[in-house]
């Protein structure tokens, strides 16, 4: 009796396995296809974005002290910034004549504001850094069912091709993982880096914008 129930539920389950076996091979080599485009943007990001470009965050810090709102302008348009820090500074600058919880409540809205943005473009590398392994095993674990039963029949070629794709689709998903994690790690600690220097040069202006308010008074 307990045979019988269970037939039709194994076999049910057999024909889910089996069936996912096409679409998690199809987004394995999507993930493939996927890396190849991170990595070109990558190498893309590194040479526009001067990645090697060390900003002296301090000698900045020190012009701000000695300049006015236009000539800081000036200075951050002819310093190496980052395109996105020279953005969020000059909307810090432009509403300089905020009140000061306002003006602080804008440098934290605009900093979270380069994090989530950053954070988007890792996430998607992470994404595939953590599905990579696991539709991998999927993939592998599938095909060696009809392996096995073809080893017990003695169908040495099916078992062949059973293996093959096993092995075939562990390799693929490790590889789209391995590049997904080295492509995260060095975009982290560049962004870091970045939203740090960012930082620091709006905490940096918040105080010179201060300091013009008290003299005013």
């Amino acid at each position: 009796m307990t045979g019988s129930i269970l037939t039709p539920l194994k076999e049910m389950m057999h024909g889910i396995s089996s069936g996912l076996l096409a679409p998690t091979i199809a987004v394995l080599l999507l993930f493939v296809a996927f890396m190849v485009i991170e990595l070109g943007s990558l190498l893309v990001e590194a040479l526009t974005e001067r990645r090697k470009v060390k900003i002296n965050v301090p000698v900045l810090l020190d012009v701000f002290q000695e300049k006015n709102a236009g000539e800081i302008m000036e200075e951050i348009n002819k310093s190496h910034l980052f395109r996105r820090q020279k953005a969020a500074l000059s909307e810090l600058i432009k509403h300089r004549d905020l009140p000061a919880a306002s003006h602080q409540a804008l440098a934290r809205r605009l900093l979270a504001g380069e994090e989530l943005y950053y954070a988007k473009i890792t996430n998607r590398t992470d994404l595939v850094a953590r599905l990579g392994p696991m539709l991998g095993l999927m993939a592998t674990l599938i095909p060696l069912g009809p392996g096995l039963i073809a080893l017990g029949q003695g169908d040495t070629r099916t078992l062949a091709d059973s293996l093959l794709t096993a092995f075939d689709a562990t390799v693929t998903g490790l590889a789209a993982a391995g590049i997904a994690f080295a492509i995260s790690r060095l975009r982290k600690r560049w962004y870091e880096d970045y939203l740090s220097s960012l930082e620091a040069l709006m905490e940096g202006l918040l105080e010179v914008f201060a300091r013009e308010r008290r003299l005013e008074e």
